[in-house]
């Protein structure tokens, strides 16, 4: 791959399959306050917890009641994939990481912190990131283009030479409002218009040659 170039990660759908694991998650949550979880693959997909909880509660929550609901959530949710991480991580991202080791890469996502840290310590793929940013250190999370501009300045690296790769339609629309190329894991839809390629995972045989093919813009 052309040195000078950056590659920047989503984290559900991208480095985890989590997204039934976050369904069954709310789905347990919700349930202790009779709301009904039926539509919550639609309300949650690309979106962060405050905006879901919002959404599910209604506006008229302050901020602590948002910050509460979203984190005793998050917690059913660490609890219920500790034992089954491994067995989620995306195929072939261990290998891809392993492989690409030395290039600027970082986490960008609209996950919160302890979800962050939660899934990339216990895998073992932290050492493989320059810089990890969740959610909340944004005012405007995806699609606005806010994180990965924070990603591609920690990294020194122009927006149009970092490489996104994006599994949800907010986060493609973040990563093209910011410039830059995006692949896209079809993990979560099978298609997501605007990315440069779609894939499975990382064991597709087109992504390694269509890495290497890509210039450095001037």
């Amino acid at each position: 791959m052309a040195p000078g170039l950056a590659l920047i990660f989503d984290l559900d759908g991208v480095i985890v399959n989590s997204n039934s694991v976050h369904a069954l998650a709310w789905r347990k949550y919700l349930s202790q306050f009779g709301i009904d979880s039926g539509e919550i693959e639609r309300t949650m997909f690309g979106k962060r917890n405050d905006d879901i909880v919002r959404e599910v509660f209604g506006d008229d929550l302050s901020e602590e009641e948002v910050a509460a609901h979203g984190a005793a959530k998050e917690a059913i949710y660490r609890e219920m994939m500790r034992p089954q991480l491994e067995d989620n991580l995306v195929p072939g991202v261990r290998g891809f990481l392993e492989r690409h080791d030395g290039m600027p890469m970082a986490v960008a996502s609209n996950a919160e912190r302890p979800n962050v840290d939660f899934v990339l310590e216990q895998s073992g793929l932290a050492p493989h990131f320059c810089v990890t940013f969740d959610g909340a250190q944004v005012e405007h999370p995806k699609p606005a283009p806010d994180i990965y501009f924070m990603a591609a300045d920690s990294l020194r690296t122009a927006p149009g030479n970092c490489i996104v790769f994006e599994d949800s339609m907010p986060g493609v629309d973040a990563a093209l409002a910011a410039g830059m190329r995006v692949v896209g894991l079809q993990t979560t839809h099978p298609e997501l218009p605007g990315v440069r390629l779609g894939i499975n995972d990382y064991r597709d045989p087109r992504l390694e040659p269509w890495l290497r093919a890509q210039n450095i813009l001037s």
